[in-house]
């Protein structure tokens, strides 16, 4: 019961407003945890994480071996929000022949001769495999948006590009996502939802670790220069393009041990209800298996 409040406390209701100041980007995601304590929450959320490492690696095996479903998985957040963090502890127990990971820089000349989706849909997961967006096309309509000025390097038709726009990009991001589900794809989305201040002590602990130095980019804090306006770009989009085929988690990432352990959550909850079986041998395939057993057995030592 309390999971099941938990994964609704997360889940972005299609068709509703999001307010990210309302999202807790702390630990205590629903009343009932906060009167837990935290160091009781932190272990309960470790023993859940490695109990759904074992569920997750056990999901992939057989939606490898189904070979008719994908999945999906697309990370969203600010910087330092803890996405490659995410990535390794979350996908630590999965066989790496299963799994693919994809992070897009600035796009290309190439893929600029393209749609915006173009670049994305050559990066999508085969069936029996388990694909991660570390960024997505979600920034076409996130730093796009608060940058317009990116969109002059898409040779786009002329046009406005005003709310009308954005609309435009929303119902092709819902109507692709719709394609993909529709196709067998299980996609999962999750805003990693960490707090201003959060972010400027993780900046802090790169600059003043020599061993995390290599973290900490320039760019990094000038895009902090435009949290407000990121913000609203995350909750517009967030608003707009939850459905139910495709809704979004809001995942409070302050505390990356609970991001971790709500990622893996939602994970094995929503690959669970694929329902995947181990794939059944034909009574012509049990013949043959049974001669080469029998072969097997008679050849000497």
């Amino acid at each position: 019961m309390l999971k099941k409040k938990i994964l609704k406390a997360l889940r972005v209701a299609p068709g509703s407003r999001v307010d990210l100041a309302r999202f807790d980007s702390g630990w205590a995601v629903i009343p009932e945890l906060a009167g837990a304590g935290k160091a009781v929450v932190q272990q309960a959320a470790q023993d859940t994480l490695e109990h759904n490492l074992a569920e997750l690696a056990e999901a992939q095996e057989l939606l490898w071996a189904n070979d008719m479903n994908s999945v999906l998985v697309i990370l969203q957040a600010m910087d330092a929000a803890g996405k490659d963090g995410t990535i390794k502890h979350v996908m630590s127990g999965i066989n790496p022949q299963g799994c693919q990971v994809f992070s897009f820089k600035a796009p290309s000349a190439e893929e600029l001769d393209h749609d915006f989706l173009w670049r994305y849909s050559k990066a999508l997961p085969e069936r029996g495999r388990i694909g991660i967006f570390n960024r997505s096309y979600y920034e076409e309509v996130l730093v796009v948006k608060v940058h317009p000025e990116i969109l002059e390097k898409q040779k786009l038709p002329d046009g406005k590009r005003g709310a009308g726009f954005w609309k435009a990009r929303y119902d092709d991001i819902n109507r692709f996502e719709r394609h993909l589900t529709r196709s067998g794809t299980l996609v999962l989305k999750f805003f990693l939802h960490i707090s201003k201040d959060e972010q400027k002590r993780r900046f802090l602990d790169r600059l003043d670790d020599p061993a995390k130095q290599w973290k900490f980019s320039l760019g990094d804090l000038a895009e902090r220069q435009h949290w407000d306006a990121y913000q609203g770009a995350f909750e517009d989009a967030l608003s707009a393009t939850s459905t139910k085929w495709a809704p979004w988690y809001i995942i409070p990432a302050d505390h990356k041990w609970a991001a971790r352990a709500l990622v893996a959550e939602v994970m094995v909850t929503a690959m669970g209800k694929l329902k995947l079986e181990p794939p059944t041998v034909s009574p012509e395939q049990q013949r043959l298996l049974a001669e080469a057993r029998k072969r097997l057995l008679a050849e000497s030592n």
